[in-house]
């Protein structure tokens, strides 16, 4: 049966991939966004959408309330890891007072569902192997650890109201559905490294003596269509009690030096990235263990590390061209 749905950060890149994905199974979606980073040009028209904080509690709970809807997918966050590294105060008022601020508004308007984006960086520095949901949470940068006390509090209020959660532990999100939904920030590499490519430009590598294979950090990137329909199959879960975590991922991973490469051969053209010195607060590998999620979900990713490229650098040229 349709839902109704609160989409807070839902102008974003993710959150924008995860309203078109609900939208086309049926279900209604409001959208809140303080339009900070996210773009109102990602949602259709007929999309409500609410100009507000997550720091608005009142906002939230008579949206929650006039709309009558029927539970909240919470991405609105600051995820910069350098950036929680020279300001953590900030990321733990906008990510973890922030999450208070919704879930006390759901709790005045009698709303018990919630998904949660949480992330691989609650896993911290990892050995190399692919991380379960069990594994230790030992964040190495603020970023992590107040996603991490976004989960404590989650599991706080489930033990104390009954309130239904599912939290989903992204890893390396990337990729596009279309020019209008595409990532323009400056905090994922793929992007990043295309937009580099785009104007001539070496792209950069942080950090080459890392104890990897080739030296450069290994991260397992997701397509975020995958991750969107993640987020679709794990509503399936909040119909009956429910406190679940469960990482989304594709069980892989690749080194930046293979991203890098892969960038050459997507674009077509040699590819020399700039090494500087490693930045502070990223672990060495994080790949994840994806066995849960397919247990629980029925769901695994179905792009390649190929295809994640090849949508984001598309999407890069149609919107180069569209503004030429």
């Amino acid at each position: 049966m349709a839902a109704r749905w609160l989409v807070t950060g839902g102008a974003g890149y993710i959150g924008g991939h995860t309203v078109r994905a609900l939208r086309a199974r049926g279900d209604a979606v409001v959208v809140l966004d303080d339009l900070s980073t996210g773009l109102d040009e990602r949602l259709d028209d007929d999309v409500p959408l609410v100009r507000a904080s997550v720091l608005d509690t009142d906002v939230i709970a008579a949206t929650l309330a006039e709309h009558r809807l029927d539970g909240v997918m919470h991405f609105a966050a600051r995820k910069s890891v350098p950036e929680s590294v020279e300001r953590p105060l900030h990321y733990w008022h906008e990510n973890v007072e922030g999450l208070r601020s919704v879930l006390d508004a759901c709790a005045r308007a009698g709303v018990e569902r919630f998904v949660y984006s949480s992330s691989a960086a609650v896993y911290g520095a990892t050995t190399g192997a692919a991380v379960t949901e069990d594994s230790p949470t030992v964040p190495v940068n603020p970023y992590g650890t107040t996603k991490l006390a976004g989960e404590w509090l989650l599991a706080d209020v489930h033990r104390a109201t009954g309130l239904r959660y599912v939290a989903l532990r992204y890893f390396n999100v990337a990729g596009a559905r279309d020019p209008r939904l595409a990532d323009r920030g400056q905090a994922n590499l793929v992007p990043i490294a295309l937009e580099a490519v785009a104007r001539g430009e070496a792209p950069t590598v942080f950090g080459t003596d890392y104890d990897t294979p080739d030296g450069s950090c290994v991260r397992d990137f997701v397509h975020v269509d995958d991750l969107a329909d993640a987020h679709v199959a794990a509503t399936a879960l909040l119909d009956g009690p429910c406190a679940e975590t469960l990482n989304v991922g594709v069980g892989r991973g690749f080194s930046v030096l293979e991203v890098m490469a892969t960038v050459a051969r997507v674009v077509d053209r040699p590819v020399e990235p700039a090494v500087v010195a490693r930045r502070p607060g990223d672990p060495a590998a994080v790949v994840a263990d994806v066995t849960r999620i397919g247990e629980r979900l029925g769901w695994r990713a179905r792009h390649d590390l190929d295809d994640i490229v090849a949508s984001a650098w598309e999407a890069l040229l149609s919107r180069s061209a569209s503004a030429s």
